[in-house]
């Protein structure tokens, strides 16, 4: 390790049902580890529109980047970095690592243990074209259960009540890009995700022959363990540092 080396900035990128405070726990402890500290709103509309939002995100940075990115983050994360020469490394935190032409739905129907789709609640919304489309929320009454279940009862509640819907177009898009392809790679795997799986992040990472670290954990990991995401994303960084 060059020790050295400029402190990378970290980009922290929230996925569905959530929002940028669900990284609160990490960031004080990566800023006290050096780091600049960015966490991104995630538009959480649609996969190629996210992913431009990001890149232009990343454009406003100097220097070399680490990109952390929760759940759907995961997703716009490895479009939005493709071809980007700043960025060191990518952790994927309870996420998915899609290959180009797969879906989301395509991955969490590969193995058994995704619950949460079946708690997805669509609601229709007006584009700024004028056009009608769908969003999802998890039911309430089984957000607890299926997205936060070692999280407490009261945090979870007030999780519940401030989750940030999914566009079903950025469920349903294919995968165009997948930048770990070319930069190296972290999994956190949490092993009682029922959103994402551990059968489904093991397979993902082997076949990115990414780094996998497992935690006993639900989907809402962040929340609930951020030193065990913490230290993840500050492994990374250590290992890429340039």
């Amino acid at each position: 390790m060059n020790t050295t080396a400029t402190k990378q900035t970290i980009v922290l990128v929230h996925g569905a049902y959530a929002d940028s405070s669900s990284w609160n726990g990490s960031i004080t402890a990566l800023r006290e580890a050096g780091h600049r500290v960015i966490a991104v709103a995630n538009p959480l509309r649609d996969l190629e529109q996210d992913a431009q939002y990001l890149r232009d995100v990343l454009k406003t940075i100097d220097g070399p980047l680490v990109i952390a990115g929760h759940s759907y983050g995961g997703h716009v994360m490895s479009h939005a970095a493709e071809g980007n020469p700043n960025v060191t490394a990518l952790v994927y935190v309870a996420s998915f690592l899609a290959e180009p032409g797969e879906s989301l739905v395509d991955l969490v129907e590969k193995f058994p243990g995704a619950r949460l789709g079946g708690a997805a609640q669509p609601f229709p919304y007006t584009t700024p074209e004028g056009r009608t489309a769908t969003e999802l929320y998890i039911d309430p009454a089984q957000f607890h259960e299926l997205f936060a279940g070692d999280v407490d009862a009261t945090t979870a509640e007030h999780m519940a009540a401030t989750q940030r819907p999914l566009g079903l177009a950025a469920f349903e898009a294919q995968a165009s890009a997948a930048a770990w392809k070319s930069i190296p790679s972290w999994v956190l795997s949490a092993t009682q995700d029922l959103a994402v799986p551990a059968e489904l992040s093991r397979f993902m990472a082997d076949r990115a022959a990414a780094t996998l670290v497992e935690v006993d954990a639900s989907h809402a990991v962040t929340v609930s363990q951020p030193e065990s995401v913490t230290n993840v994303i500050l492994e990374a960084a250590r290992s890429t540092a340039r």
